[in-house]
């Protein structure tokens, strides 16, 4: 049970996902990216809003449901066909129904023939972010943390910390932070934390030489991109990152972060246990997901795509499946971008957050501790004015908007669920940066068309 005098309830409805940035690459790096590039609107949720009312029924029920969403798979078909992809994949599931219904398709590789299916391996990215929020809010209904706990009395490291007059400005240009950064600032990304994907000038210079990464791209160097060293686990990491400034003071600014990161190593402390066997032993095993791991094994290394990168329209890889740096250990585990996994697992995690904790009828995690972390719980001193959630809100590592919540990943990769309607969707392909295709926005217009002549059609029939 939550204890409401630590955990407080949410500061506001239950709100909606988006999706995130190109990650760290092989020697671990910094693309750069904008704004617009990492939030486009939340096209996957304005698409899943409009699902109100349609005639869904037993028909589909059909594993493979193209039929039902033509323009959904005219669009799998413009990229796939073309070439411009190796796949675009995306899946619809209802309810408790035990599998997702699909749409689109592709190979593994543009160089292979292998087909993706619900078993192929995708790496995620920020669609990390929501687990690894899940699992942090497991610790807090068992009172092992607090939602409005100050990290450091986790992490006595980061009890004083300064903050940067100027975001990029010198970092010995600094004040005290007026109030100490909590779980749910880390959760929602409100503790004044930068990135090293966001952060620009001497504070991103610092992360880079600190190897403060979240995530791996390729073990191949990419033009344009400076290596970085990651730091030796992710214990150093979190002290190395408790020595530098922030970016904003706590609990006054919605800015995109490596807080979820660092709630890997929180919940290390708290649980006593290592971050990756935490998440094995309480959520993964748990939601049957045998597919999500940091590090894919060899042995399922031909289930593995390959991630490509864009450059003028012609795609390029960047990181086959069968040499992927993903196949390395990480140095560091990174809970805000650093797992693969495949549609079926990732739709028995949605499946589960649908269910209120329930899967297959035992509880992966309490019903409460599912309402409070899929709602806003954005502390309310924060000014969301300009912020790429602004009118919206933001849960435990996704963002949430009524009665939708979840988030996407770097390259390309989109999930959400809808309670309202017992959806559970997802979009899986492999390529960056994500902006180099607007493959997002014209998700949601395939989705729009398709719903509009679902509607037309129970018109007719009436």
């Amino acid at each position: 049970m939550i204890d409401p005098r630590r955990a407080l309830p949410q500061t506001g409805p239950r709100t909606r996902s988006g999706d995130s940035a190109p990650m760290t690459n092989t020697s671990f790096v910094s693309p750069v990216v904008s704004r617009r590039d990492l939030f486009r609107q939340s096209a996957l949720f304005a698409g899943g809003a409009a699902l109100a009312g349609l005639p869904f029924g037993r028909q589909l029920l059909a594993h493979d449901v193209s039929e039902n969403w033509p323009a959904v798979a005219a669009l799998a078909q413009k990229y796939v066909g073309t070439r411009k992809l190796a796949n675009l994949y995306m899946t619809f599931g209802w309810g408790q129904e035990d599998h997702a219904h699909t749409v689109g398709g592709g190979t593994l590789s543009l160089a292979k023939p292998t087909p993706v299916d619900e078993n192929s391996l995708f790496r995620i990215y920020s669609m990390s972010k929501p687990i690894t929020g899940m699992a942090t809010m497991i610790l807090i209904d068992e009172g092992k943390l607090g939602l409005d706990q100050p990290v450091a009395e986790i992490l006595p490291a980061f009890r004083d910390m300064q903050v940067l007059i100027d975001p990029e400005g010198p970092l010995e240009e600094t004040v005290p932070a007026i109030r100490p950064i909590t779980i749910r600032q880390l959760l929602t990304h409100t503790s004044g934390l930068g990135y090293q994907i966001i952060s620009k000038g001497p504070l991103q210079k610092a992360y880079n030489e600190q190897g403060l990464v979240g995530g791996r791209v390729s073990r191949m160097p990419i033009p344009g991109i400076e290596p970085v060293t990651p730091a030796p686990g992710l214990a150093e990491w979190a002290d190395r990152l408790a020595g530098l400034p922030l970016m904003y003071q706590p609990a006054t600014k919605w800015s995109y972060s490596c807080s979820i990161d660092l709630l890997g190593r929180v919940i290390e402390v708290a649980s006593g246990m290592e971050f990756e066997a935490f998440l094995k032993q309480r959520i993964f095993d748990p939601c049957g997901m045998t597919s999500t791991w940091m590090q894919v094994p060899a042995s399922e290394a031909h289930r593995l795509t390959d991630n490509y990168g864009i450059v003028g329209g012609v795609p390029f890889p960047i990181d086959p499946g069968a040499n992927s740096i993903y196949l390395d250990p990480p140095e560091v585990p990174a809970g805000g971008g650093g797992l693969v996994s495949s549609p079926k697992d990732y739709d028995r995690f949605l499946r589960m957050l649908l269910g209120y904790g329930r899967l297959d009828g035992k509880f992966v995690m309490s019903e409460e501790a599912v309402r409070v972390g899929t709602s806003n719980l954005v502390p309310a001193t924060v000014d969301l004015t300009g912020s790429w959630v602004e009118g919206e809100g933001h849960g435990a590592g996704g963002r949430s908007k009524g009665a939708q919540f979840g988030w996407g990943g770097a390259a390309g990769t989109l999930a959400a669920v809808d309670f309202d309607l017992g959806l559970r969707s997802c979009l899986f392909t492999q390529y960056m940066p994500a902006e180099a295709y607007p493959i997002r926005d014209e998700f949601m217009a395939a989705m729009e068309a398709d719903m509009a002549m679902m509607r037309a059609k129970k018109k007719q029939a009436a």
